[in-house]
């Protein structure tokens, strides 16, 4: 009976292995390259059409479609002008485009600082009930995040009580980048922790047990060793993690007060009351666009090395 359920096995293994192997050939094959250069193409129309209503002006924005841009073209920079004003009752994207950095750049350091840490621990330290903990910390990727939207505020802006005892002091960053560095972090971490521990479980053993040996201890391991050779990992992440708070809009309407806003969330005043400013949202999104795009094309090479560290071992 073993003998033939491992025969069925391996006879399934191989026929698995041969489709996928005819999968990768016909995606490589002509029709297969064509079909992908199709569907990039059609991916890219939305953001083109949005590039082509930035610099169209605002009648022919209002009165035509983007694409009789090709049959009558025009040209203006007046929509970028507009939106990138500091003058009152203007939109000033610059200034909430900073807001976003100084919410991302923070948020996505602790996230995956924190993470890379935890991640250490439960890899390489011992300690009563680690698996369960993990276990724990796992099982919160499947809780939503609007669960805990509201206890969140309440310990920004009034701490936690029971009864007449206070438990947690009033901690008074509501509508602060502090306040949404934290939700950030709090809500990113479950997801840093599985990514990494994965890759630092990985690690070879031996250089881990070389360096206790030379009398190495944890903090010196994890300065020296572990997070060198974790750059891969930590790249690849830190892109996911910008892209994620760079483009989050609820955590940041809830968290960050008016003049702390995020872009994304500046984008929702910038239609109008009735929806009528449609060209100078589109040359907010494309100033929104930018930094996202150009941060993942100048980090693309660590991106795809942190796609395959740990793909081979050996």
């Amino acid at each position: 009976m073993i003998g033939v359920l491992a025969k069925r096995f391996a006879r399934n293994r191989a026929s698995s292995g041969t489709i996928g192997h005819q999968a990768s050939v016909s995606l490589t094959s002509r029709p297969g390259r064509l079909l992908i250069y199709l569907l990039m193409v059609v991916w890219t129309i939305p953001t083109f059409g949005i590039a082509v209503s930035s610099i169209r002006p605002e009648n022919d924005v209002k009165t035509t479609g983007w694409w009789t841009w090709f049959t009558n073209p025009s040209f203006t920079l007046e929509n970028y002008r507009s939106v990138l004003s500091s003058a009152p009752g203007d939109d000033n994207m610059g200034k909430f485009l900073l807001n976003s950095l100084r919410i991302t750049i923070p948020s996505v350091m602790l996230s995956v600082g924190l993470g890379l840490l935890a991640a250490y621990a439960f890899s390489w330290m011992v300690f009563k009930g680690r698996d369960w903990l993990f276990v724990g910390i796992i099982g919160l990727l499947m809780v939503p995040l609007q669960m805990a939207f509201v206890p969140l505020l309440q310990l920004f802006t009034g701490g936690a009580h029971i009864g007449t005892v206070t438990i947690f002091p009033d901690l008074d960053i509501g509508g602060t980048v502090v306040g949404v560095w934290i939700a950030h972090t709090c809500f990113g971490l479950p997801f840093c922790i599985f990514i990494l521990k994965n890759f630092v479980s990985a690690l070879p053993k031996d250089i881990i047990e070389a360096a206790r040996v030379d009398g190495a201890g944890h903090g010196t391991i994890f300065v020296r060793m572990i997070v060198p050779l974790s750059v891969p990992a930590l790249a690849s992440l830190g892109i996911f993690q910008f892209m994620w708070i760079y483009n989050d809009y609820l955590i940041a309407l809830i968290y960050s007060g008016r003049d702390n806003a995020p872009i994304v969330a500046k984008l929702r005043d910038v239609t109008g009351t009735r929806g009528q400013d449609y060209h100078l949202l589109t040359a907010s999104g494309m100033i929104s666009m930018l930094l996202p795009v150009g941060v993942f094309f100048a980090l693309q090479k660590y991106f795809v090395r942190g796609l395959l560290a740990g793909a081979v071992k050996g």
